[in-house]
Formats: structure tokens, C-alpha cells, sequence
């Protein structure tokens, strides 16, 4: 267990040493596990499937209610740590997130704006990059820095992106002595803002690479070079878009923000989310699951509504992907949903490899 000290209270969350990390498709069933610096250098399992936690941090109402009012850095080290506890004490992710969020354009870093009696904004755009990426991988960048310095090790990062990922991803990473960056991005299917964003990066370590077709292609390609073990070993390959666990952890942080400041845990409330990847959306069930009083998770979507399709008809189906103005979400095989399959099946790693087997070689699934 551990203690965190306000004020004359003490707050008990279940201890994050005790949290490990396991393959969404590994059959066993007494799954091999890593550690939260394993998961977060790996970041897609061997075996093509997606790191989750062995079991969820549990958050009771007290711990919620200390919360309220916390910096958002101290909010953030705080949350990150339950899951990151034997990679980096609570102090050193706290120095870590306060040097993350300082460049951040609000001292709020996420401010809510009140649209209507029970209506409230949640800005996501205020850090270097305006994308919500950046909450995230500001504070994901310097974590593989301090890592990598105690291992004494160097690795490639490669991603797959829509546009505000790479744009993100490459300043996080960018001028970072054991890191070399590669973002793949679909030619002429980006904003020109985030084109301009990514290729413009002067850093010799990061790198933007368009290529001819959609974003579901960039992302076989990186899956691709992943699953060639002896490149994948040679290069030190790792990942920092939403297949990292990493990334999940720091993006519940602001729905605990937003919860807290609208009076969680004694009021319940509903988040409406665009999703694309679905890793946001996943990053609020993840923080439902901990115990903020979620009522509803409300998926945003465009013409490329795959997601939406499933919940309302139970079958995954691809379409073609449709260009739009929210590139964003010009998606169809939305990896984080592995992850929520995960849950369905019971977090059988056997029935989930079969399933997207299917899904790859069908392009349905049942």
C-alpha cells in the first residue's frame, strides 16, 4: 500500500509495485508479465498484441476527494505512478510532469469552459503542439529519457499517424540523445498545418516519412516491422502512439481532472469524446474502471464510423477509408479496441488472437 499526505488526511490507493503487464493475445493461462519499464520500452508485445495491466489501481472516494484542487503535474504524477510505481518514485515523476507542463499555454494546462448549466468544455489544446497528444507525450518523452539513462541504452521509436500524433510525438522526442524518432503519415491525408508541423521539426533525431496511403497502412507498417523479431532487436524498436500502455496512463490523468473539479466522487458525469485510434475514449473507461464516477462514455465519430457501427450492431466490419476534415479519425481498424476486446473475452489472449486473425483476413468479425 501506499500513503500520500494533504493537509492532516491520508489517502490509501493500492501500491502500483504490485501492477505488471501482460499481452492481449498471450494464450497462457498464466500469462508471462514485464514490468512498467518493459511495457513502456516495448511497446507492442511480440506476439502483435498490446500491453495492459495485470489489474487496475483501485481509487477509493477519499483518495478521489484528495485529488480536487491538486496542480495538474502533481495530479498527473500522482495518477501515472499507481501504474509506474517500481520505475519511478512519486518525487521523481513529480519533477518530471512539473518540467513537462511548464510549456503548456494555460496554468491550468486542461481548463474546463462552461458552455451551458450542465455543459463543460475540456481544452486539450493548449501545449506545444495545440494537439491533445501532447498531454500525454510531454510527460511519455522525458520518462524514456530517464529510463534510457539507467540502462544506458538507445532505441528507435516508429509510429504511425493521422497527423496530431507525429506532430506531437516528434517534439516530445525531438533533440533527445537516446532516442531516434520515425513517424510514417498517409501523403496528402494530414492538415497542412500538421504536415508543416512534422517535416519542419530541425532535430537530427526525428524524422516524418509520408507515405502513399491511409493511416490504417502506416500503421501494418510499423505492426510489420514490430513483428520482424531479429530488426526489431537490432534497432531497439519502441513505440510512443496510443499501442503504448504509457500513453494511456497519462491520458486518464485529465479525465480525473475534469471529474474532480466537477465534483467527483459525489457527483457522477458523462464525457462525449472524438475517437479515432480510441485510445482516448479507451483512457476514460480506464479511469471509469479505477473508480471516477463515469455514467457515460460517448463516442464522436465521422463517416469512417466503424467504432460506432460495433456498439450499436455487436459486428466489426471495415469499409473504405473516406477522407475527411478530421483526419484524425479518418480510421478503421482501431488498434486500441484490442484492448477493450480484451475485457469482452474475458482477457483470454487465445480467443483475442483468434478474433483478429479473423478481422485481418475477413475484415469482419463477428
Amino acid at each position: 500500500m501506499r500513503g500520500y499526505e494533504r493537509g492532516d488526511r491520508l489517502s490509501v490507493a493500492i501500491g502500483p509495485e504490485h501492477v505488471r503487464y501482460l499481452s492481449t493475445r498471450d494464450p497462457r493461462r498464466s500469462p508471462s508479465t514485464l514490468s512498467f519499464t518493459e511495457a513502456l520500452l516495448a511497446g507492442l508485445a511480440e506476439d502483435g498484441g498490446l500491453y495492459v495491466p495485470d489489474r487496475l489501481p483501485t481509487l477509493s472516494a477519499a483518495v478521489l476527494r484528495d485529488y480536487a484542487g491538486l496542480p495538474y503535474a502533481e495530479l498527473a504524477a500522482r495518477v501515472v505512478s499507481l501504474f509506474a510505481g517500481e520505475t519511478f518514485a512519486t518525487d521523481e515523476l513529480r519533477q518530471l510532469a512539473v518540467g513537462a507542463y511548464s510549456g503548456f499555454d494555460r496554468a491550468a494546462v486542461v481548463p474546463l469552459v462552461q458552455l451551458d448549466e450542465r455543459l463543460w468544455l475540456l481544452e486539450l489544446f493548449h501545449g506545444p503542439t495545440l494537439a491533445f497528444k501532447d498531454l500525454a507525450l510531454q510527460l511519455v518523452g522525458p520518462m524514456f529519457d530517464a529510463v534510457l539513462a539507467r540502462r544506458h541504452e538507445h532505441i528507435t521509436v516508429v509510429g504511425a499517424t493521422s497527423g496530431d500524433t507525429g506532430c506531437a510525438a516528434l517534439e516530445a522526442c525531438r533533440d533527445r540523445e537516446a532516442i531516434d524518432i520515425f513517424m510514417l503519415f498517409p501523403h496528402n491525408r494530414v492538415s497542412e498545418i500538421q504536415r508543416r508541423q512534422m517535416t519542419t521539426v530541425d532535430s537530427s533525431n526525428a524524422h516524418a516519412i509520408a507515405i502513399e496511403g491511409t493511416f490504417d497502412d502506416c500503421q501494418d507498417l510499423v505492426k510489420a516491422l514490430f513483428s520482424d523479431a531479429k530488426l526489431r532487436r537490432a534497432l531497439n524498436l519502441s513505440a510512443v502512439n496510443s499501442i503504448n500502455w504509457a500513453r494511456i496512463a497519462t491520458q486518464s490523468v485529465y479525465y480525473f481532472a475534469a471529474g474532480v473539479a466537477l465534483g467527483a466522487p459525489d457527483r457522477p458525469i458523462s464525457f462525449s469524446v472524438p475517437t479515432g485510434n480510441f485510445g482516448n475514449v479507451y483512457a476514460g473507461h480506464i479511469a471509469r474502471r479505477m473508480g471516477l464516477p463515469i455514467d457515460r462514455l460517448v463516442i464522436g465519430t465521422n463517416r469512417n464510423d466503424i467504432l460506432a457501427r460495433y456498439f450499436a450492431t455487436g459486428r466489426m466490419s471495415i469499409s473504405p477509408v473516406e477522407q475527411s476534415l478530421s483526419p484524425s479519425m479518418d480510421i478503421q481498424v482501431s488498434s486500441n479496441f484490442e484492448r477493450l476486446l480484451f475485457e469482452l473475452k474475458g482477457r483470454n489472449g487465445a480467443s483475442v488472437d483468434a478474433a483478429m486473425q479473423i478481422f485481418r483476413r475477413n475484415g469482419s468479425m463477428p
